[in-house]
C-alpha cells in the first residue's frame, strides 16, 4: 500500500482489527471528535470507567489558576490499590510480574503475592518513619523490589524518586538533595553481563557530601559483594520486611496528590523534577496500555525499558498493573549471555506485547540479524518502539524477522513531561509508515508552528505543538 508520496505503508491485518480495542480509523476520529465537542465530558467518561474512586470527583478540570490546572478535583483514590486490589476478585491468581535475573534465576508474582509484598515493604517504610508526603529516592537495578518499593511509596502517600542505577555519585546526590529525600533505598548492586557490579558505595559517596535530609538507607542484598554499613544509617531490606504484616491500607489520596518525582536532564543546567499527580497519570498510563498496546487479559506484556525512566515507570510498573496484564522485568543487557537471548525469552514466556529502544533494535540486528530465526516469535502481536526515531531499516528488520511481518509497530513520540504517549499510531487502526509516529492520540491536540506561534502549512518544517 502506498501513500499520496508513493511512500510504502503498512495496514493491520484484518483479523487484528477485528479484535482490537480501536478497531479503524473510523473510531479513532469519533474519539477524537468526542475529546475536542466536549473536553470535559470525554475525559469524565474515562476516568469514571477506569478508576475505582474511594470518592467521586466534583469537578473534571478546575482552570481557575491556569497554567496550574487541576484534574477530578475532590476525588480520592490510591494508585497501589488501583494497580493491585482492585484485581483481587478476578485476578489474584494471575501473574502480575514476572523476573529474570541475568544469572537465570526466575520469579513469579501473582497479583496476590505482589499485594502481599508491597503491604510488608509499606510497612517496612513505615516503621522508618515514612508517612503520606515523605520523599523517598530509589537507587536501585532492574529486579521486582525496585517495583515492589514503587508501589509501597503509592500505598503510604510518599512520593518516590527513583534514579537510573547507572548514574554517578554526584548526579544521584543532586537528585537527594532537590528531592529532599527523607529515605534512600539502594541495593548492594547487581549483575551485568555475568559479572556483579556496585550500587551501595555510590549511595555512601553521594550520602557523604550533603544530603542531611535522608535519616535511613535501606539496602537489598542482591550480589551479596561486600559493603559497608553505617551504623544507626543503614538496614537490610530483605531481614526485615520478611516480619511485616502482609496487610497494609491503602492511604487515601487527592486526586492531585503527588505520585512521583521523576527527574529530567532537558537539554541545559541541572536536573529537573518533573512531578506526576495521582489520578491524571495512573488514568493517562491505563489509556494508553489498552488503546497503544491493545492489551487483553491473556498478554504477557514485556517492555525492556530500565525502571529509571519515565518508560519504566509508566510502562513497566504502573501501565501493566493497572490493566492487570502480566509485565516481564529482566535484568542484564540484550546480548549476554548471547544475542539470542531476548528472542529466547520472547519464546519462553510467550510475550504476545513488546516495547522497546532503537537503539536496542540496531545494535541486535548489527549484531546477529538472523539470530531471530531460531526462535519461534509467532505468539508476538504487537510491537513497539521508543525514546528515539527509528531508521526505516531497522524499522523493517524488526517487522519482519521479529514481528513476521504480521505484528504492527508502534513508534511511540511522548515525555518524561507528559508521563503517558502523545503521538503514536493504534495497532489495529493506524496505518503505519516506517520511522513515523503517525497520529495524535484521542483527547491529544497537536500542531506544528513557527517561532512566533503561527501554525505552518502542510509538509513544512516547524515546532511541535501539544494545543
Amino acid at each position: 500500500m502506498l501513500n499520496q508520496n508513493n511512500q510504502e505503508l503498512f495496514k493491520p491485518s484484518k483479523e487484528f482489527s477485528r479484535n482490537a480495542r480501536i478497531k479503524n480509523l473510523c473510531e479513532y476520529y469519533d474519539l477524537c471528535d468526542e475529546a475536542k465537542e466536549d473536553f470535559e465530558g470525554f475525559w469524565k467518561r474515562q476516568a469514571l470507567e477506569k478508576i475505582e474512586w474511594f470518592s467521586p470527583f466534583s469537578r473534571v478540570l478546575n482552570e481557575d489558576k491556569a497554567p496550574f490546572y487541576k484534574w477530578f478535583e475532590g476525588g480520592t483514590l490510591n494508585v497501589s490499590y488501583q494497580c493491585l486490589d482492585r484485581h483481587m476478585k478476578t485476578r489474584r491468581n494471575k501473574a502480575a510480574l514476572i523476573f529474570e535475573g541475568e544469572m537465570g534465576d526466575y520469579e513469579v508474582y501473582t497479583y496476590r503475592r505482589l499485594l502481599h509484598e508491597t503491604c510488608k515493604a509499606a510497612n517496612l517504610l513505615k516503621k522508618f518513619g515514612v508517612k503520606k508526603g515523605d520523599r523517598v529516592v530509589i537507587y536501585m537495578p532492574m529486579i521486582p523490589e525496585t517495583a515492589i518499593v514503587m508501589l509501597a511509596c503509592a500505598r503510604i502517600g510518599a512520593i518516590h524518586s527513583v534514579v537510573f542505577g547507572g548514574f554517578s555519585p554526584e548526579a544521584l546526590r543532586d537528585r537527594i538533595i532537590d528531592a529532599g529525600a527523607k529515605l534512600v533505598v539502594t541495593a548492594d548492586g547487581a549483575f551485568r553481563r555475568g559479572k556483579p557490579y556496585m550500587l551501595k558505595p555510590a549511595v555512601d559517596k553521594a550520602l557523604s557530601e550533603g544530603c542531611e535530609s535522608v535519616e535511613k538507607v535501606l539496602i537489598v542484598i542482591r550480589n551479596n559483594e561486600p559493603i559497608e554499613y553505617v551504623k544507626g544509617r543503614d538496614y537490610v531490606y530483605n531481614e526485615l520486611v520478611k516480619n511485616e504484616s502482609y496487610k497494609c491500607e491503602p492511604e487515601i489520596m487527592d486526586s492531585e496528590d503527588l505520585l512521583f518525582l521523576l527527574y529530567t536532564s532537558g537539554s541545559t543546567g541541572k536536573p529537573k523534577g518533573v512531578m506526576h499527580a495521582s489520578a491524571g497519570y495512573i488514568l493517562w498510563a491505563q489509556m494508553t496500555m489498552e488503546w497503544v498496546f491493545d492489551i487483553k487479559d491473556y498478554d504477557n506484556y514485556w517492555c525492556s525499558a530500565d525502571v529509571g525512566w519515565i518508560t519504566g515507570h509508566t510502562y513497566v510498573v504502573y501501565g501493566p498493573l493497572a490493566c492487570g496484564a502480566t509485565t516481564i522485568m529482566h535484568e542484564g543487557t540484550p546480548t549476554y549471555p548471547n544475542s539470542g537471548r531476548w528472542w529466547r525469552m520472547i519464546e519462553e514466556y510467550q510475550i504476545s506485547k513488546f516495547y522497546t529502544s532503537p537503539t536496542a533494535i540496531r545494535m541486535l540486528h548489527a549484531d546477529a540479524p538472523d539470530e531471530p530465526r531460531k526462535y519461534d516469535l509467532s505468539t508476538l502481536e504487537v510491537l513497539g518502539t521508543v525514546g528515539e526515531p527509528i531508521n526505516p531499516s531497522a524499522w523493517k528488520w524488526f517487522y519482519d524477522e521479529i514481528g513476521g511481518a504480521k505484528s504492527p509497530i508502534v513508534d511511540t513520540w511522548w515525555q518524561t513531561e507528559t508521563g503517558g504517549h502523545m503521538i503514536t499510531p493504534l495497532p489495529g487502526a493506524t496505518p503505519l509508515k516506517p520511522s513515523c509516529a503517525t497520529l495524535p492520540l484521542p483527547g491529544i491536540f497537536a500542531e506544528v508552528i513557527d517561532e512566533e506561534g503561527n501554525k505552518k502549512d502542510e509538509g513544512e518544517d516547524g515546532l511541535l505543538c501539544i494545543t
